[in-house]
This record gives structure tokens, sequence and C-alpha cells, in this order.
């Protein structure tokens, strides 16, 4: 089963999404809401039927020093709404710093201008998802106290 993650925005949704053996991350898509609640919900019920998706993994927008923003309030419903329309369990991860580290992939990449705004979305979704998948290999590394 894969784990989808999410760059929530007002319009776009960067979408990223892991092999099934949960090491990887892979820039997916960018999904842009159209407002009509049945249609964003079944696009997301497909998309989780389409992949296996067994888990959701939503950037959460904290603040530098870690507080909640106004973002923050935003993205816990649109993850309440999510995880209702796709019937899968959702996470957050933390996702200060995601768009600049997005940026600066697509700088070494020499992607054009014209691109970046088309992908950053999905680059931020991958970050934001390898570094959610990463860290549950590390803790399966730790040894356990018998």
């Amino acid at each position: 089963m894969r784990v989808l993650g999410i760059d929530y925005g007002d319009r776009n949704i960067g979408l990223a999404l892991s092999d099934v053996l949960r090491f990887t991350a892979q820039p997916l898509d960018t999904y842009r809401l159209t407002g009509r609640d049945d249609k964003d919900r079944t696009y997301f019920k497909d998309l989780v039927l389409k992949h296996s998706i067994s888990e959701i993994v939503v950037g959460l927008p904290l603040r530098m020093d870690g507080t909640a923003g106004s973002r923050v309030e935003k993205t816990r419903d649109f993850a309440k709404w999510i995880g209702k329309a796709a019937s899968v369990p959702v996470v957050f991860w933390d996702e200060r710093l995601t768009t600049h580290q997005a940026l600066n992939v697509m700088h070494e990449q020499k992607v054009a201008l014209k691109a970046k705004k088309s992908v950053i979305n999905q680059i931020s979704a991958a970050i934001i998802l390898q570094s959610y998948l990463d860290s549950r290999r590390s803790d399966a590394n730790v040894p356990q106290d018998r």
C-alpha cells in the first residue's frame, strides 16, 4: 500500500506518491480545487483506489518558531475533509521550508520559470512525503527495550 503526500493550498494541491515499499516519494500531480465538493471528493476517492493508498500525509504549515499560523486551521479542516472523502487515515507533517527546498531543487535542475509554477506544489509534496517516509524508517531501526 502506498502513501499520498499533500502540499495543501487554497486552490492548488501538490500531490506526491510513495512507492509500494514506502522508500521513495515521487511528484504525482497538482490538483486544482473546483469548489464543487462532489467533484473534488470523487477525484480523491478515485485517486486512493487507483494507487492503493492506505495513508495520507498532509504538510502542516507551522511558523518558523513552531507555532500555528492562520493557514494551520484551514489545513486541518482540509485534512478532516479528505480523510472522510478518501476513507483513509490522515497524518500531519511539518512542512516548514519545503517551498524553499523545492525552489532549490528546481534551480539545481535548471527548471524553466514557466514550468516552476506547474510543479512547485508537487515537488513540495514529494519533499514532505519523503521526510515522513525517512522518519518512519529511522523509527523502525531504533532498537526496542526488552
